[in-house]
């Protein structure tokens, strides 16, 4: 395989951006993802993959549980953010205020336009990352109308 074609390729798959968060008790983490999809209508269900090293992917391990907030696309600067990592503060993680989720305890970003609240019903650990398919257990909208910031318009990459 010619791997200069590979990554061209596999960096014209669309995706999204979101801050993935998970806590267990005082503990909380978060960290800008972007392999995430909805997998089924009847139960919702999404699938996102969490590099497998990362303290991200240890909590959500223990707990069970994470949500993903979704990042307008006004949010650059947000989602650099959260390429390193966590640090809570109070209220806030990485000087971000968070709540708690209402049925996970996972950390909702306040200033973000959406979440979602999941509880993993599986997993597939190859590779580098482990894919969670996760039921969507609650959901939040507290910017109607908002646009999504995706990977291409950001000048990133992370995949190839």
């Amino acid at each position: 395989m010619d791997a200069a074609l590979k990554k061209q390729a596999l960096r014209l798959f669309t995706y999204g951006l979101y801050v993935a968060t998970a806590g267990r008790g005082e503990e909380v983490t978060a960290g800008t993802i972007n392999w995430v999809s909805q997998a089924s209508f009847q139960p919702p269900l999404v699938m996102a993959a969490i590099k497998s090293d990362s303290h991200l992917h240890a909590v959500i391990e223990a707990a069970g549980t994470f949500a993903l907030n979704v990042l307008g696309a006004d949010q650059k600067p947000i989602a650099s953010d959260f390429f390193r990592p966590s640090q809570r503060e109070g209220s806030t993680i990485n000087g971000h205020a968070f709540e708690t989720g209402p049925v996970t305890g996972s950390p909702l970003l306040t200033e973000l336009p959406a979440w979602v609240e999941c509880r993993v019903v599986g997993s597939v650990k190859q590779g580098d990352h482990s894919v969670y398919v996760a039921e969507v257990v609650e959901a939040g909208l507290r910017s109607d109308g908002a646009k999504a910031l995706d990977m291409w318009n950001t000048g990133w990459f992370y995949g190839g």
